[in-house]
């Protein structure tokens, strides 16, 4: 096997994340999706949207749909303060910004230390997880993009995009 080949499996076992903070606990996206980080800033609200949808924002003349994590995790309500962020992904050929509550880093992890997420471990719906990766001193819950979002909200957001 050549050093390229060698290589390219290594790679494969390493996962680069985007990792964040909802209260107190700690979520990753696969960097790969994410398209940028952003401070808070203002949103427009879209009248009778779904509480995890906040509306749109205007990024460089794009309008993009805003949902909070924090809402479509089932976490309670909190202000936004000088740590929230906006994280940009790609959903589904389409740009989607979620509200979370800190960026705290990029990681890169083996995966072999993600484990399946255990029945009644979190209070996260199971469905958006890929798994739990064991950090030395924490755990990391590792959100599916495309299961974050159903197929009911994805038509909100649609609706909201075109107003």
């Amino acid at each position: 096997m050549s050093n390229v080949e060698n290589n390219e499996l290594v790679e494969d076992k390493i996962l680069q994340l985007v990792t964040f903070r909802i209260g107190n606990e700690e979520f990753g996206f696969d960097i790969f999706k994410v398209k940028e980080i952003n401070k808070m800033m203002d949103i427009t609200q879209i009248p009778n949207s779904k509480s995890s949808v906040k509306g749109v924002v205007n990024l460089r003349g794009s309008v993009i749909p805003v949902v909070s994590l924090r809402n479509k995790l089932n976490f309670p309500e909190a202000e936004y303060g000088k740590s929230t962020r906006i994280i940009v992904v790609e959903y589904k050929s389409k740009s989607i910004a979620f509200i979370v509550d800190e960026v705290s880093e990029v990681l890169r992890i083996d995966s072999s230390i993600i484990e399946k997420t255990p029945e009644m471990a979190t209070s996260v719906e199971t469905a958006y997880i890929k798994g739990v990766a064991k950090l030395e001193n924490r755990l990391l819950i590792l959100l599916d993009l495309d299961e974050v979002l159903n197929e009911k909200e994805e038509l909100e957001l649609e609706k909201v995009e075109s107003n």
